[in-house]
């Protein structure tokens, strides 16, 4: 799952904005930004209540995921920073404008070369596009600057099982889960949906519930294990022979999902 990570502007809702079931998620930077609290009167002498900044304003209009109207209010920003930079990028490409999202992407890392929500977040542009390569080494330079970022380690460990380089994604999985062992677990920043073929995802959803086995969300790996089952890429024989679900023997949930493909 790639992901952002979240800032203080979002809201603690999953931003979905596609239908594949393994996404890649952005980061915001947090902001320091908000809208002033209303001051209270004084005797009989009301006391004006500052309006809001357009940053502030934007990350309002971002919340309620009115992207364009965020992107204007961003824009009226007296001095552009990379903070600002980042959350239009993450408008433009909450609306699948990808170029414009780059740009922005790019414009925030001239202020900000080694900020690495940033370079997570065009690393996510890059997979969108299926330039895998790119993305890698957009998560790399991130890594050099913070190797025990889970975010990242998770987008990376998506892209290369995206590449069919299965085993090296659940090493870069399993180094995500020791850095947070609650990264695969639902999170409240926007996601960007992988846009890999029905089998790659499968394999995705399969590695994934083996990462949340072992992040100890039998409930989630159950919800994977069954996309992965739907998309072809495992059966219920070679799900009973993997090791790593041998402790969802027994759970409920496991077994009926077990039955209902045995039935099928």
């Amino acid at each position: 799952m790639y992901r952002f990570d979240e800032g203080r502007w979002l809201p603690a809702t999953i931003i979905s904005v596609a239908l594949f079931a393994v996404p890649f998620e952005v980061a915001a930077q947090s902001s320091t930004s908000q809208f002033p609290t209303a001051t209270p009167t004084l005797g009989t002498t009301v006391v004006p209540i500052p309006q809001p900044t357009p940053e502030a304003l934007g990350d309002s209009l971002m919340a309620h995921r009115r992207y364009q109207a965020a992107i204007e209010a961003y824009k009226q920003t007296p001095a552009m920073t990379a903070d600002v930079w980042n959350k239009m990028g993450i408008s433009f490409q909450m609306m699948f404008n990808l170029q414009d999202a780059t740009r922005c992407y790019q414009a925030s890392l001239k202020l900000e070369p080694k900020n690495v929500n940033v370079l997570n977040n065009l690393g996510t542009v890059y997979d969108s596009l299926k330039q895998y390569k790119m993305a890698v080494k957009m998560y790399h330079k991130a890594l050099k600057i913070d190797p025990k970022s889970a975010l990242v380690l998770k987008n990376l460990g998506t892209d290369l099982l995206a590449q069919h380089q299965y085993k090296k994604g659940w090493e870069v999985y399993k180094t995500a889960l020791a850095a947070d062992p609650q990264i695969f677990d639902h999170n409240p920043g926007p996601r960007v949906e992988n846009p890999a073929s029905v089998q790659d995802r499968g394999a995705m959803n399969y590695y994934m519930a083996k990462g949340c086995v072992r992040a100890g969300k039998n409930d989630r790996a159950i919800e994977y294990l069954r996309m992965a089952l739907n998309e072809g890429f495992t059966n219920p024989k070679k799900l009973a022979a993997d090791q790593e679900f041998a402790g969802l023997h027994g759970v409920p949930a496991f077994e009926q999902l077990m039955a209902e493909q045995k039935a099928q």
